[in-house]
C-alpha cells in the first residue's frame, strides 16, 4: 500500500483550505478599510448641508468615483468572474456612497451646476449601460472577463490621479496638512488587502492596480513621516479618496 498518496493529498487539501482562508480573509480586511475611505468625505458634505451651498468644491472626483466602482462591480459579479465576489461587494457599497454623495451636491448646488452634474451623472450611467451591454451581448465569458478587466484597471489608475496630486501637494508645501495620516494608512491598507487578494487568486486584474495602490500608499506614510514636523496640528480631509 502507498501510504504517501493519502498523505499527499490530505497535505495539498489542507493548503487549499489555508490559502481560501487567507484569501477570504485579506477580501473582508479590504472592504473593511475601504469603508474607511467611503466615509472619509463626510465632514465636506456636512459642511455643504450646513452652509447650504456647494461653495468652491467640485463633483467631479465623486462622478469619477461611481464610474469606477461601477466597472469594478460589474467586474465582480458572476457574470463577469468567478470567485471574486468581495470585488462587487466593495464596489457597490461605494457606488451607494458616491451617488449619495452626487445627489447631496446636486441639491445644493446653484442651477448652473446642477444641470451639469445631473448631465453628467446621466452619462455616467449611460456609459456603463452600454458597457454591460456590450459584454453581455457581444462576448463570451472570458473576452467578456479580459474587456471589463482592462476597464477596470484603466478606471484605477486614473483614479490614482487624487493620491498622486495629494503627493505632489506634500512635496511642494512640506506639509501633511491636507494628507491626514488615518486616511494614508487606510489607502495602504485596502491596497495591500485588495493586492494580496488578487495574488491569492492569481487574478492580474485585481493585484495590478492594486499593488501600484499599495506603493502610493507606502510613498503617502514615508512622506507624512518625514514632513509631519512641519506640518499644522489640525489636518483637513481630502475630497477624493481611491478603492478597489
Amino acid at each position: 500500500m502507498d501510504w504517501a498518496a493519502p498523505a499527499l493529498t490530505s497535505f495539498v487539501a489542507d493548503s487549499s483550505s489555508f490559502r481560501h482562508l487567507c484569501c477570504y480573509g485579506a477580501g473582508i480586511a479590504g472592504n473593511v478599510f475601504a469603508f474607511v475611505l467611503f466615509i472619509s468625505p463626510l465632514p465636506t458634505f456636512k459642511r455643504i448641508v450646513r452652509n447650504g451651498s456647494t461653495e468652491q468644491f467640485s463633483a467631479m472626483p465623486y462622478i469619477y468615483s461611481l464610474l469606477n466602482c461601477l466597472i469594478c462591480m460589474w467586474y465582480g459579479l458572476p457574470f463577469v468572474s468567478y470567485g471574486v465576489v468581495l470585488v462587487a461587494t466593495v464596489n457597490s457599497i461605494g457606488a451607494v456612497f458616491q451617488l449619495a454623495y452626487t445627489a447631496v451636491f446636486i441639491a445644493f448646488a446653484d442651477a448652473k451646476q446642477r444641470l451639469k452634474v445631473s448631465a453628467l451623472l446621466a452619462a455616467i450611467f449611460v456609459v456603463f449601460g452600454l458597457i454591460v451591454f456590450v459584454s453581455l451581448t457581444l462576448l463570451d465569458h472570458t473576452t467578456r472577463q479580459m474587456f471589463v478587466g482592462y476597464l477596470s484597471v484603466a478606471s484605477l489608475i486614473f483614479m490614482f490621479a487624487s493620491p498622486l496630486s495629494i503627493i505632489n501637494l506634500v512635496i511642494r508645501t512640506k506639509s501633511v496638512e491636507y494628507m491626514p495620516f488615518y486616511l494614508s494608512l487606510s489607502m495602504f491598507l485596502m491596497s495591500a488587502s485588495f493586492f494580496g487578494y488578487g495574488v491569492l487568486l492569481r487574478d492580474f486584474f485585481i493585484y495590478i492596480p492594486n499593488g501600484i495602490g499599495t506603493i502610493l500608499g507606502i510613498v503617502q506614510l514615508m512622506l507624512y513621516a518625514y514632513f509631519r514636523k512641519g506640518s499644522s496640528e489640525a489636518a483637513r480631509l481630502p475630497l477624493l479618496v481611491t478603492h478597489t
